[in-house]
């Protein structure tokens, strides 16, 4: 199923991934987590994809499966991270970031739909079946 358009291309950057568990974890590291919804940043016109995800470990995933759960366990967490996104590069003198679909967090589903979309992006880049013409990383 495709999704639904925001008209943009993406940025070539891998999906960002927020983790919004109990437990502070190591930026860049990889860890098992739970996909439970995405925003669809706009970042100087490209989009940007995040993930809002909670660790497979924490103490709370059993009670998170979706981004409606979200606002019950972490009230009011998917707001302070769209207002973080949007506002994070104002100090710089940029213009704020802005979201597809009218702000919202996109449900479960549908995120799981752009992580497959991404990742089949990046194994046709890494496999040679789309030219890498911007010279991106494929570490």
């Amino acid at each position: 199923m495709p999704l639904p358009c925001v008209c943009l291309q993406g940025d070539n950057d891998p999906v960002d991934v927020v983790e919004i568990g109990s437990s502070t974890l190591k930026m860049g590291g990889v860890y098992k987590v739970k996909p439970l919804g995405v925003y669809a940043m706009i970042d100087d016109g490209e989009l940007d994809w995040k993930v809002i995800a909670i660790a497979a470990d924490d103490p709370k995933a059993s009670k998170v499966n979706d981004v409606a759960d979200v606002e019950k366990e972490f009230p009011g967490e998917l707001q302070k991270i769209m207002e973080w996104f949007r506002d994070y590069k104002i100090p710089d003198g940029k213009p704020a970031n802005s979201y597809g679909y009218n702000n919202e967090c996109k449900d479960k589903a549908f995120t799981m739909h752009v992580i497959k979309e991404t990742h089949e992006a990046y194994v046709h880049l890494k496999s040679g079946q789309r030219a890498n013409d911007e010279d991106l990383s494929l570490i």
